[in-house]
């Protein structure tokens, strides 16, 4: 019979595993919006589920950034350059208190956060 603080972790890491899900749907949502990737679709074949990504053949390179570094709005430049190979060529995804998005929305909205990640 499992314990009161089986079925609690368990939880937590069910909570934890819906959290990655939904950043990385957020994600793929960026991708298409900013023209990477095309349509996505998520079958779910009641394990695991799978994810059909239509590529086009846009994507160079992307990446995680660990630990999830706190960015200042001013800090934002600096880290355009050393993760993007040019001022107009991709995006750096933060994670802000309005919310994920691209380095350029934050920079417009005047807020900073945390680094997710980058494609380009």
């Amino acid at each position: 019979m499992p314990s009161t603080r089986d079925l609690i972790d368990c939880m937590h890491a069910f909570e934890f595993h819906m959290f990655l899900f939904s950043l990385f749907l957020f994600t793929l949502r960026h991708f298409v919006t900013q023209g990477y990737i095309g349509e996505f679709e998520i079958i779910d074949n009641h394990r695991s589920g799978k994810i059909v990504i239509e590529l086009i053949g846009r994507v160079n390179k992307c990446g995680v950034i660990s630990p999830r570094f706190d960015v200042a709005v001013g800090d934002i430049e600096k880290w355009v350059v050393n993760l993007l190979p040019s001022r107009q060529f991709g995006q750096i995804l933060l994670s802000t208190t309005f919310g994920i998005m691209t380095h350029e929305e934050a920079r417009r909205k005047k807020t900073g956060g945390k680094v997710i990640g980058f494609f380009y």
